[in-house]
């Protein structure tokens, strides 16, 4: 078992649990985790509540370096400000260069030697020159990496017709594949402006309400055999 606590990524917004490990850790206070691009800066949110002890093989946590220090958050404030002028740039680039492609966002490393440039297209896109503008302008690896709208709304967030956070952006690790068939199974009326997400695409609760049906009907099958 481990000690995890709930944290606010300043980067992306979303919710991360995070080892505790050995720091103390306080709510409000900011920290630096681990993350895919070598760090990110959090914020520490109900601690009381949140600190739970779960097994580490279902964790799916970051680790918590340590507290931040006001050169990190200084280090990282520079960093954004480096990617939304990067985000501008690539955009200007895109639309000068009349590529049918879509900007979603700008991730840079920690280290600042590569930067990843999310896109979306309906198709393969020919960016070797764009790669080359954005090379010699932000003098780093450029990496731009196709995502589908899905992933772009895991990544960008948003609001579902519940009124909550997306569930992809607050708190699901992987995509669930969701057919028709799941919402016909649950009697739903097949409105596509009533069961498609803020993606496009079938909404992701649709598989959780299954699963919850299937249980409720099993459990209503063995009430009728005792």
């Amino acid at each position: 078992m481990a000690d995890i606590v709930c944290l606010i990524s300043q980067t992306t917004g979303k919710v991360l649990r995070a080892l505790k490990g050995e720091e103390n850790v306080q709510t409000g206070e900011l920290y630096v985790v681990e993350s895919d691009l070598g760090g990110d800066l959090a914020k520490s949110v109900e601690v009381s509540s949140g600190v739970c002890c779960v097994p580490k093989a279902a964790l799916g946590a970051v680790k918590i370096v340590r507290r931040a220090t006001d050169e990190d958050v200084r280090k990282f404030e520079w960093l954004w400000e480096k990617e939304r002028r990067a985000f501008d740039f690539c955009a200007q680039r895109i639309k000068s260069r009349n590529l049918p492609m879509k900007l979603v966002a700008v991730r840079y490393f920690f280290n600042e030697k590569k930067g990843i440039f999310f896109y979306t297209a309906d198709g393969r896109i020919d960016f070797r020159q764009l790669v080359k503008d954005l090379a010699k302008e932000l003098k780093m690896r450029i990496e731009m990496r196709q995502i589908g709208v899905r992933d772009e709304a895991k990544m960008l967030g948003g609001l579902g017709v519940c009124g909550r956070a997306l569930c992809c952006f607050s708190f699901m690790q992987e995509f669930e594949p969701v057919t028709i068939q799941k919402a016909r199974r649950q009697q739903i009326v097949i409105n596509p402006t009533k069961i498609s997400g803020l993606c496009g695409r079938l909404m992701c609760c649709l598989a959780f309400e299954e699963q919850t049906r299937g249980r409720m009907y099993a459990e209503d099958e063995t009430l009728i055999e005792d």
